[in-house]
């Protein structure tokens, strides 16, 4: 069993920044991506950033230019660092760890923009 556990949400004015750290129990270069994922209230789950083993990102169109995803193999921790944050950035986000057709998911975290 794996465990993700996000942490680094919290309250912040437009235009300010986060960073999010997510911390596996297990090595994270064992997982072919891992990615960062995020939920609005009544919306989809959405992928935010992801990043593969061999170090390839990803990001949605919305936080291109804005977030940035990386990983600390010996800490078994994957960061994404958001700057420039928009109310419509609000949402609960979401550590996700990809092992072949698995995914493993975090808890969560609760990320505010206030404008």
């Amino acid at each position: 069993q794996v465990q993700l556990v996000e942490s680094g949400g919290g309250l912040v004015q437009a235009g300010g920044s986060l960073r999010l750290s997510c911390v596996a129990s297990r090595n994270i270069f064992s997982f072919n991506s891992m990615g960062w994922y995020r939920q609005a209230p009544g919306k989809q789950r959405e992928l935010v950033a992801a990043i593969t083993s061999g170090v390839i990102t990803n990001y949605a169109d919305s936080v291109k230019g804005r977030f940035t995803i990386s990983r600390d193999n010996a800490k078994n921790m994957v960061y994404l660092q958001m700057n420039s944050l928009k109310p419509e950035d609000t949402a609960v986000y979401y550590c996700a760890a990809d092992a072949g057709s698995f995914r493993y998911w975090g808890q969560g975290t609760q990320v505010t923009v206030s404008s």
